[in-house]
């Protein structure tokens, strides 16, 4: 019999691990030894992580499809200019979850990082009863 409180528990330990990826997020864009791409990666993976954690009886190919349509849509939306959210971005929360100007690499850096959770989401300890993976 599971416990009740297992989803709490699953939900506690994403939170830490968005929290996690948040950090070494930005730590990437204050490293100069480190790619850009690295941070866009990271950014895919929080996006995984986030909603893995209000989804966390869905399928991982669900969490994949959501996340990374997440991450296309900011990234397309990069193409519109307007005062209003050219103000937004200006700020550095704004800049953080909106972007600045729409580059073809970062939708790839955003692909790279949901497979990467594809591939490594099963294999968490945390995931044996929560999901079903396809």
């Amino acid at each position: 019999m599971k416990s009740l409180h297992a989803p709490l528990k699953i939900r506690l330990i994403y939170a830490l691990l968005i929290l996690i990826v948040i950090i070494l997020g930005l730590l990437s864009r204050k490293t100069v030894m480190i790619p850009l791409i690295v941070g866009d990666v990271l950014y895919a993976v929080m996006m995984f992580l986030i909603i893995r954690f209000f989804l966390l009886r869905s399928s991982y190919r669900k969490i994949a499809l959501i996340s990374l349509s997440i991450c296309y849509l900011i990234e397309i939306s990069q193409l519109y200019s307007a005062p209003w959210i050219d103000q937004i971005r200006n700020t550095t929360l704004g800049a953080l979850v909106l972007g600045r100007g729409f580059l073809w690499s970062d939708m790839i850096a955003y692909t790279i990082g949901v497979a990467i959770c594809i591939l490594t989401t099963p294999y968490l300890p945390m995931q044996k009863d929560t999901t079903n993976p396809h």
